[in-house]
């Protein structure tokens, strides 16, 4: 039956009714000069707790400065995908940096980590194949497991036991395992040491998607694979973001030279895009020069992540964590720290009551989330300071109360 277009009215209509409607906010301007904390958002003066800026490098005056400088140089616009005319200097040395960072022999820009996820699996999976899920997996993962053709199977949110079941009643299957490292809505970690084991046990490539992880866990920041202690052996397909922890824009695939060779020739999200402007290229690469060099962001960034937590435990906040049992406190603490709240309606009441406290705490529903388990999703930045931690802390006890949310 064709869709009319009274349809369409209804399904927004469906979506008021269960409070699942999305609403998009105007960011006007930034109060404090070089930091994305302080915004005007809709008119309103805010402090940010809603941003995946987590080293505070997305107004950093020095990235700025290098993106301008490439644009008096380059042009604003790539005017080409890179296979055609739009590869720039700028765009390889921004590869070889990345290579070099993650310890691998290539990298391959993508203009969206959602291409970047999409490009991976479609070219690594397909008709006869497996793909095997996270269930919590992000939703590019799930896109590119479902666009590959492959048999599509997903295992219990970080349960490796139960990985290593499904890649063993398929043994004689040709299989991709791909993860979050660090997962965007509940902040844990996958359990990326036995998927790399199960991967290897069953010949399997094992895909970790680290958006949020790179830059911020790790020793010196390597993210998820680092903090397990992985090489590129044990984790051949990775991939990264260049717009949360570096501050800037896009996205990378990072592995051995055959599968960057084989992703340029294949990936179809690679193939057919214009390329990402050689401007933003240049501003990744002076923001991923700052978080290698001040060490301290990364460091502070998780130091008031434990503030959070600790100040929460004291206030009653229920901010998830210990969810996962005993996997999760031999993990480490990332910089998204969710306040559970339950329905869609009340994480909605408590986000319009902590913007009414000068707060930008967005609420996550359904299908972002499963559903029942909405929730307000705090992130924290080496931009903030402990003073606008403890107010935050302080404006969740009261609006958490209000709704018997503990």
């Amino acid at each position: 039956m064709k869709r009319r277009s009274s349809d369409l009215g209804a399904a927004l209509a469906q979506l008021d009714r269960e409070h699942l409607r999305r609403a998009r906010r105007t960011i006007d301007g930034f109060v404090e000069p070089g930091s994305r904390v302080t915004t005007v958002v809709d008119g309103r003066e805010l402090i940010d707790f809603s941003s995946n800026d987590y080293l505070g490098l997305a107004r950093h005056p020095a990235v700025a400065a290098a993106m301008a400088e490439c644009a008096g140089r380059c042009g604003a616009g790539s005017g080409a995908s890179h296979l055609v005319t739009g590869h720039g200097a700028e765009h390889s040395r921004l590869e070889e940096d990345l290579a070099a960072f993650t310890g691998r022999e290539r990298a391959l820009l993508f203009s969206t980590g959602y291409m970047a996820n999409l490009a991976a699996i479609t070219t690594l999976a397909g008709r006869g194949e497996m793909v095997l899920l996270d269930r919590l997996s992000h939703a590019s993962l799930i896109d590119g497991g479902l666009l590959s053709g492959a048999l599509f199977k997903r295992y219990a949110h970080a349960d490796a036991v139960a990985a290593e079941s499904a890649l063993a009643a398929h043994a004689d299957t040709a299989a991709v395992i791909a993860t979050d490292g660090v997962f965007s809505m509940d902040g844990d970690v996958g359990p990326l040491d036995s998927l790399a084991r199960s991967g290897r046990a069953h010949d399997a490539w094992l895909v970790v998607d680290d958006a949020h992880g790179l830059g911020v866990i790790g020793a010196s920041g390597r993210g998820a694979v680092e903090y397990f202690g992985l090489d590129a052996d044990a984790v051949p397909v990775l991939v990264g973001t260049l717009g949360k922890a570096f501050g800037s824009f896009g996205a990378f695939v990072a592995g051995s030279g055959e599968l960057i060779e084989l992703l340029m020739q294949k990936a179809r999200s690679y193939i057919y895009t214009t390329a990402l402007p050689q401007p933003v290229a240049a501003a990744s690469r002076k923001a991923l020069e700052i978080a290698q060099r001040e060490s301290w962001r990364r460091e502070r960034v998780l130091a008031l992540a434990a503030r959070f937590r600790a100040g929460a435990q004291q206030l009653g906040v229920a901010v998830m964590g210990a969810c996962y049992g005993e996997v999760q406190a031999t993990h480490p603490l990332t910089p998204i720290q969710p306040v559970m709240v339950g329905s869609a309606e009340a994480a909605l009441r408590a986000q319009r009551e902590l913007f009414a406290a000068g707060f930008c705490v967005v609420a996550i529903r359904p299908p972002t989330v499963p559903r029942g388990s909405a929730r307000l999703r705090v992130t924290l930045s080496a931009a903030h300071t402990e003073a606008q931690v403890d107010a935050l802390l302080e404006a969740l006890s009261h609006v958490c109360a209000a709704q018997d949310v503990q």
